[in-house]
């Protein structure tokens, strides 16, 4: 069954691992900087440029939030948050990630064991 949300799917894994570091809360651009890496195992690390024009677009989107959260000393910091959108892609991507994990374990079971 297609939803609305299908037409968003499959994300890049750069974008899936950013609504996946934003998944777990608020987070400001370093910050996903580094979850990223370490959710991907080292494989994927992500540059300035590329984490703030993919931050950029999801912006644009809305698929996540920018909240300016307030220090005690310098600057407020851009805080970056998953949206209500943005969640639900998330869980549609990791559902149809399943599926297709799921077929395959089943295929490889079938033909090598």
């Amino acid at each position: 069954m297609t939803t609305e949300i299908d037409k968003y799917l499959p994300l890049t894994e750069s974008t899936f691992f950013i609504l996946l570091s934003l998944s777990a809360g608020k987070k400001h651009g370093y910050a996903i900087m580094k979850d990223v890496e370490q959710l991907s195992s080292g494989r994927l690390s992500l540059g300035t440029g590329t984490l703030y024009g993919a931050l950029g677009r999801l912006l644009d989107q809305n698929w996540i939030e920018r909240i300016e959260e307030r220090q005690y000393t310098g600057r407020p910091r851009k805080v970056y948050t998953l949206s209500e959108l943005g969640c639900r892609i998330l869980s549609a991507e990791t559902s149809r990630l399943q599926e297709q994990l799921g077929a395959a374990q089943q295929r490889l079971a079938q033909g090598l064991l």
